[in-house]
């Protein structure tokens, strides 16, 4: 169930500009951004896709990992989005033009078909777990923050690609939202479980019904993540306003 006061603020931030105003939600792994979204857009007369839509392909995605780095090859960080795409589809849906709207399969771990969206729309909203994050200075960058850093980038080369890409052309497309809204974990270890619930979702299955070795493989995923988590949980986020939530997803705080 969509938290109300959820709702509330993303209709706040989505005020009337004289055009559709373009919001993001950001958030974590499983914290529900991508349900908070779509709802929005349903109640707003709006069209909600995912930073995840704009993945690279998986071709595209294992070039980066021979050319640059193995781990580039996975999808996530900063560095396997197509932005050009991102942007283009932005701006036919500003323009009430026809869109070709992107999607990503992530049991195919490639794109999907597109939606297609002939109507003009009132609001864009676009989710995405690490939209509105800030890069990190160089000197965080030393010391790995996991296993998967310490063990396939003990040199730190993939993490400075990923830091690099962020301080580039990730901080020019954040920079060209209205409004971000950050869905706040209680900590980096909740996000395990809600991506564990989210896989056993796509699978049809109940949480704990989840393989063991699906779970494990699913620790070593989020690791990519998580340096650029817990850094927005610390607030290195440019969003306009943070929500705190609960194990249970509900709203805590909030802060704008």
């Amino acid at each position: 169930m969509i938290s109300p006061l959820l709702l509330d603020l993303v209709a706040d931030l989505a005020e009337a500009r004289g055009r559709p105003p373009l919001i993001g939600i950001a958030g974590a792994q499983g914290s529900g951004k991508t349900t908070l979204a779509r709802a929005a857009a349903q109640r707003l007369g709006g069209v909600a896709f995912s930073l995840d839509d704009v993945y690279l392909t998986k071709a595209e995605r294992a070039a980066l990992g021979r050319e640059v780095h193995p781990l580039l090859a996975t999808r996530g960080p900063p560095g396997t989005h197509d932005l050009a795409l991102a942007e283009r589809t932005i701006d036919a849906l500003m323009a009430g033009a026809p869109t070709a709207l992107p999607r990503f399969d992530k049991l195919a771990d490639d794109r999907a078909e597109p939606l297609r969206v002939d109507a003009p729309v009132r609001v864009v909203l676009m989710e995405g777990w690490c939209l509105g994050a800030t890069p990190q200075d160089a000197a965080a960058l030393a010391e790995p923050v996991n296993i998967l850093e310490g063990e396939e980038d003990e040199d730190g080369a993939w993490r400075t690609y990923v830091n690099d890409a962020l301080a580039g052309a990730y901080q020019t497309f954040f920079g060209r939202f209205d409004a971000v809204l950050h869905l706040a974990a209680p900590s980096f270890d909740t996000v395990l479980d809600w991506r564990c619930e989210q896989e056993a979702g796509l699978l049809g299955l109940k949480r704990e019904d989840l393989p063991p070795a699906r779970r494990e493989a699913l620790v070593r995923f989020i690791q990519h993540f998580e340096r650029i988590t817990r850094h927005m949980l610390d607030g290195g986020t440019r969003a306009t306003a943070t929500v705190w939530l609960g194990a249970d997803r509900s709203p805590r705080e909030w802060t704008s």
